[in-house]
């Protein structure tokens, strides 16, 4: 498999990553509203448990807007995929550690993570909306650290960045649907 097929692959199979950048969105927003009407640590634990989700309800997503959901078993950015989900656990642990010595600063270490795995959504689906998501997202991690912004501030600022930029995401992969099917499929 060539790399512009495998990036096809992986776009059409998942809606150019569309399902699970709206599915995080919604995460980041009910961590905010726990944030809210709960406690720091329900809201911290609500974005751990609820980011477990992201994928399979992703998948079901895709699933639903007549997607497989499963790429090519040979396409290599598979690997990518997997391989780049370590940097959500290394933020996680940061953001975790650093939260116990200034809890505001859980969710914008978790944008700086977030954003910087986005970056590399651009090689997996060829989509360059990722890097100006990426961008977005680490710019306001760090505006929120500078800025001493409260505690739900950045749930909300990435949940809310999150569901917009899904919503383009997943209208360019139905506007493009026919374009990237793969041969194979």
């Amino acid at each position: 498999m060539n790399f512009k097929d495998a990036q096809q692959d992986m776009s059409f199979a998942y809606l150019g990553g569309g399902t699970g950048v709206l599915v995080s969105g919604i995460i980041w927003c009910i961590a905010g509203l726990f944030a809210m009407f709960y406690n720091y640590q329900v809201s911290m634990l609500a974005l751990f448990f609820g980011g477990m989700l992201i994928h399979p309800l992703s998948i079901l997503i895709a699933k639903l807007l007549k997607r497989t959901g499963k790429h090519q078993t040979d396409n290599p950015l598979g690997k990518l995929a997997i391989e780049s989900t370590m940097i959500l656990f290394i933020g996680l642990f940061l953001a975790f550690y650093v939260s116990s010595l200034k809890v505001e600063w859980f969710f914008p270490v978790m944008l700086l993570a977030i954003g910087v795995r986005y970056l590399i959504f651009n090689t997996l689906y060829d989509n360059k909306v990722y890097w100006l998501l990426g961008g977005i997202l680490m710019v306001s991690g760090m505006l929120c650290i500078l800025f001493s912004a409260d505690f739900i501030v950045g749930a909300f600022f990435g949940g809310i960045t999150e569901v917009i930029f899904s919503l383009i995401i997943l209208k360019q992969s139905t506007d493009n649907k026919l374009k990237n099917i793969p041969e194979q499929i």
